[in-house]
């Protein structure tokens, strides 16, 4: 299995930043390393970077080179915007297919969707195509995705903080392994547990939920 993410755009991208002057690659790239590094943990799996942190590449030198290795999944990850770079109420997350509609792609991008919205709780936009030239040109199934607006204060205040970095990268590689019934390899990672004991429950289930909202598995047992 090959998969190749792609940080939208690059670090001197013009424009692509948010209002108070978060480049928007700087997202885009560590949610791709990220899921990058979880989809690592599966078997039998290589995980291609479309980007680089030493230019812009061009759109049609990353799907040259998707083409060109033969990957069979393309993910473009990206941070919306709305308006001509003023704070606004736009807000949310949306996946975006090719409009010729490839119904793995829509699987795909279903999946990541759902996903994407469980772990992040921000508002959902649904699937959508477009003409993109990385949905367009790529002889895979290609999805991309915007993990919440630049434009939007709260959500931008979101996209800077590694915790949502994480949890989009962790929905991204979930909906892939689903999509592809990807195995984990036995020599995965370590997994930690911890007890906490609490006298009354509420405390316990605040916790709880606090946890579950960072991506973690949280049970209480009285």
């Amino acid at each position: 299995m090959k998969i190749m993410l792609d940080a939208g755009h690059g670090y001197c991208t013009p424009e692509k930043r948010s209002p108070d002057g978060m480049r928007e690659y700087e997202f885009n790239r560590s949610a791709a390393s990220l899921a990058k590094e979880l989809l690592e943990n599966y078997q039998n799996v290589t995980v291609y970077l479309a980007h680089s942190d030493e230019r812009d590449v061009p759109l049609t030198e990353r799907t040259d080179l998707a083409n060109r290795l033969n990957v069979d999944c393309y993910v473009s990850i990206h941070a919306n915007a709305y308006g001509t770079g003023a704070w606004n109420s736009a807000g949310g997350i949306e996946t975006y297919i090719h409009p010729s509609r490839p119904q793995e792609a829509l699987k795909l991008a279903q999946k990541i969707q759902r996903n994407l919205i469980h772990l992040t709780g921000l508002r959902d936009r649904g699937i959508k195509t477009a003409d993109f030239h990385v949905l367009r040109e790529t002889k895979m199934t290609a999805v991309l995705v915007e993990c919440g607006f630049m434009t939007n204060k709260e959500e931008a205040a979101l996209l800077r903080t590694p915790v949502y970095r994480k949890r989009c990268a962790q929905a991204i590689a979930k909906a892939i392994a689903e999509q592809y019934g990807l195995k984990r390899k036995s020599d995965g990672p370590k997994q930690y547990k911890v007890q906490v004991t609490f006298e009354e429950r509420q405390e316990a289930e605040k916790l709880e939920g606090n946890l579950r909202n960072d991506g973690y598995k949280a049970v209480i047992i009285e």
